[in-house]
């Protein structure tokens, strides 16, 4: 797949999920900068908080130095889980947003309404 057509895919990927202005953002950035890592992961939220555990890991997330797209989607086969699809313009980039305030307290609000962690894989985006 060459690059538009990579670029192309992921943005209607972007487009079921995100909200009009942030795939418009999104494509903005993809142009110039193709992520280097992703990361996809499942979490499962206690029972009736998914949609609460969504809003407190969707906080924060426009000031994170290197996210080029943040994803949560529901899971459509549990009722308490969501994924969450990252991309990053370097691996290194999303380790230094663990370390931010802002994600700091996401985790530590969060953190009550998780059960558990399902399945997770890094990967690095196709150019």
């Amino acid at each position: 797949m060459d690059r538009r057509a990579h670029l192309t895919a992921m943005l209607a990927m972007a487009a079921m999920v995100l909200p009009g202005r942030k795939v418009v953002a999104l494509e903005a950035v993809m142009e110039e900068v193709i992520p280097e890592y992703g990361l996809i992961g499942q979490m499962i939220a206690r029972p009736g908080e998914r949609t609460a555990l969504a809003a407190i890991l969707a906080e924060g997330t426009d000031e994170m130095p290197g996210n080029m797209g943040y994803l949560i989607g529901e899971d459509s086969a549990n009722a308490d889980a969501i994924w969450i699809v990252e991309l990053w313009d370097t691996q290194a980039s999303h380790a230094a947003s663990l370390q931010l305030p802002a994600v700091q307290a996401a985790i530590k609000k969060a953190r009550p309404l998780i059960a558990g962690l399902g399945t997770r894989a890094e990967f690095r985006p196709m150019r």
